[in-house]
Parts: structure tokens; sequence; C-alpha cells
């Protein structure tokens, strides 16, 4: 039998401790600050809920153990649809005794007691699926509420946004109806938007001969149903995947890309007047129009300044492009997402112009391409903003200060290069707020 003496254990420690301080001391070295030490991103599982507990009858059934849970609950109290998460207790007991089935299947029915509920997403992370879970085991439906499983394990899911899409993408395949004929005419949104954008979208569309807009994801149940007789579906974020190949297989037409900039939006208007077979004359008419509006916006509010662009959802890259159309000039932007083919477009376009774009960053490459290229304005996460203030820079958290406004079409771009101009004014406060504190 080995045997450790204090001496070999403390020496062990001894080592360990060095090398970890050896690794910490290099990622504080500006210039050779490359490993990768802090946490990336927040538990996938949180953008598949910010999905899901919104909609109107749901009560979430997560399969996890308690610290999970615990978390989660918060950020569903705090960021999607202050609901309660439901959950049985799957600690070591239960994982080995092999009654997870039997106690996911009791819980449903304590949910499904309350007649208000429609919808039970059973949401399977990490240790549920370790365990496995086998979906044909689970009830369709219990009570009057469906059952759907959603699989968004951490270890397989690299971002939030991902999660999202697994979450919409099973409600469709669940729920979007086999249409006995399609509905002409008609377009499914997909993406999660401001709401003064979803307006313009439908007055632009109606406009142009658009019969009906469904967006998704949404808080009605009935519009993932009516999301399966849609003629086009139309994909506003690149990270949409899933949802995209769920409406290529069933032969609906597929339109990318969003009205953010001059060309963009004409191209957009045009795409789906062509996608929807409508008249020529007044889509070109209606294209031109916003195409025109845009470009007067932006015109009559050039700008200088350096931006860097750092965010979770791929969504950041449409606000490169309309800054650079402004003439800001942005050197670096990056995404918590692969590089997709939905995205396609904006990658070409925006490394043409001379921006250097990261995939899958870390925040460690953000905090370099902050030293390099020693912008302005960060538009970036809580966690590279944090350290960009430190500098006295700038900074604004994407998802708070941008996602909650208007981007689409002219008033959007007249919102958002407001809204820029005025931080990037702000450099001279922050030089001097730092030059105090340091003194």
């Amino acid at each position: 039998m080995n045997t450790t003496s204090p001496t070999d254990a403390l020496n062990r420690e001894r080592d360990f401790s060095n090398l970890f301080n050896i690794l910490s001391e290099q990622s504080k070295d500006d210039k050779t600050e490359e490993v990768n030490l802090h946490p990336q991103t927040m538990c996938p599982a949180f953008g598949g809920l910010r999905v899901i507990t919104r909609i109107d009858g749901a009560q979430v059934c997560m399969a996890t153990d308690k610290g999970c849970m615990y978390g989660l609950t918060f950020v569903t109290h705090f960021y999607a649809a202050k609901k309660s998460i439901v959950s049985p207790e799957l600690m070591s007991q239960q994982l080995s005794s092999g009654t997870m089935i039997t106690d996911i299947r009791h819980t449903l029915e304590e949910i499904a007691k309350d007649k208000s509920i429609r919808l039970i997403p059973v949401v399977s992370l990490c240790v549920a699926e370790t365990a496995g879970i086998a979906e044909e085991l689970l009830p369709k439906k219990v009570g009057n509420a469906e059952v759907v499983l959603v699989r968004i394990p951490a270890y397989l899911i690299k971002s939030h946004p991902e999660a999202k899409d697994i979450a919409i993408e099973a409600l469709l395949k669940r729920f979007a109806q086999t249409p006995t004929s399609e509905r002409k005419k008609s377009v499914a949104i997909i993406g999660e938007i401001f709401p003064l954008d979803a307006m313009m979208i439908g007055q632009v569309l109606e406009r142009i001969g658009v019969e009906s807009v469904i967006t998704l994801p949404s808080q009605q149940l009935d519009d993932y149903k009516d999301a399966g007789s849609v003629e086009c579906a139309v994909v506003l974020h690149p990270f949409y995947e899933r949802v995209e190949e769920f409406f290529r297989a069933r032969g609906v037409k597929v339109v990318g890309s969003n009205p953010v900039g001059v060309n963009a939006t004409y191209k957009w208007i045009k795409d789906i007047g062509d996608a929807l077979g409508l008249d020529e004359t007044i889509t070109e008419q209606v294209a031109q129009e916003e195409k025109t509006k845009i470009k007067a916006v932006i015109d009559a509010k050039k700008m200088k300044g350096t931006v860097i662009v750092a965010g979770y959802e791929g969504n950041e890259f449409p606000l490169v492009r309309l800054l650079l159309e402004a003439g800001v000039n942005v050197p670096y932007a990056s995404t918590s997402i692969a590089h997709t083919e939905l995205g396609e477009g904006d990658h070409k376009l925006l490394t043409m112009l001379g921006t250097e774009l990261r995939y899958r960053k870390t925040l460690e490459e953000d905090r370099r391409a902050v030293l390099k290229y020693k912008p302005d304005l960060v538009v970036g996460t809580t966690s590279l903003d944090s350290y960009v203030k430190e500098l006295g820079i700038p900074a604004v958290y994407y998802t708070n200060i941008i996602s909650s406004r208007p981007i689409y079409f002219a008033q959007g771009a007249s919102v958002m290069l407001d809204l820029i101009q005025s931080l990037v004014q702000k450099r001279d406060a922050f030089e001097k707020m730092k030059r105090f504190f340091e003194g």
C-alpha cells in the first residue's frame, strides 16, 4: 500500500502554489498575457431559461443538482421572468439508486396540479445528462400541460446564445404544426429585439405586402404553433443555426442579416420581397425609401473616434457595421459564438473594412485588444468594462445599454449614433477621474 508522508504532501502543495503564482503573474503581464485563467461566461443554460420561462403558462422543471438550481433560480428571477423553478432533488442518492426518471415524473405531476400551467419544459443540465435522461420515458402531457425536454448541459454548449437556439428548436419541433397549406406572405422573425424595432419591422414589411408576422422567441405558445405554416423565416441573429435548419428542412425560405446600415437595410427588404414573391416595384420603392432615410441620418451624424465592441451573441457585429458607416474606427470586435454561415456576410464586410474579428473570444483577448488599440470607448461585457474603466476609458455593457435601445432602420440608427457620440465624448471625464483616484 502506497502512503504519502506529510513532508511529501507539503512539498506537492508548495509546488502547486508556485505554479499557480507563476501563471497568475503571467496573466497580469500585459505583454505576455497568453494564459486565459478567467471564467469566460455564465452557465449557458441561462440563455435557454431566458426563452422558455417567459412563455405564458410555462413552469420549468429543472433536472439538476442543488448548486445549479440555486444559481439559475437567481438569474431566472432577475433576468428572465420573475418565476421560480421547480426541481426534483437530484443528488448522489437519487442518481445512484436509479430513481431519476421516477422523481422527474412525480415532479411533473405536482406541477400539473396547477390547471393554469400549459407547458412544462424539462430542462436537463449537466448532472441529469451525464446520468442519462431517456426522453421516451417522460410523458408528452400531464394534465393540461404539454411536456417538452430541453437538453442544455454546459459541457456541450459553449455560450448562452446557443442554448437559446436549442430551446427554440425544441419548442418548434414539438409544436410547429405541419400545415395543410402554407400561409402566403407570412414571416417568422427570429431574434430577441427591442420592442420598437419589432414595431418598425412590422410596419416596413406591411408596406411591401407581408400579411402576417410572428416574432420568436415569443411569450405566446401559439406563436410556436403558427410558425409551422410561415412562408419565410427571417433570422436576425447569427447563432440561430438549429432554428434555421429546422425551417430549411421544412422547405421554408430563409433570409438572414438585419436592417442596420444603408446597404444592408436595402438588401434585407429586397431579399424578403424576393423570398415571398412580392410586387417588385413596391418592394424596390420601400427599400429605396428606407435606404435614403438611413443615409440621411448617418450623413448628419458622422463622427470620429476609436471604439472596440466585445459581446456574447454575434449581434454586436451589425453595430460595428453601423459605426463604420458613420466614420468611426472599429479596429477590433469579438463575440462568444462561433463563426457561422448566418454571420458570413458581416464577417466578409467587416474584415474587408479592416476590423479584426474574434470568435469564441476570451476576456484576455479583449483586454489585449484594449491595450493595443487604446480606444475612446469600449462597448463590452461586464468583466471587460470594469477593467477598461480602471484605465480611464469609457465603457458600457452591450446587453444593458445597446440591446435596450432600437438599432434598426433610420430611427434606430439615429438613437444609436447619438448614444455612441455621447459616450465617446466622456473620455476626458474618465481620464480626469482616473487621475483623481490615482492622486
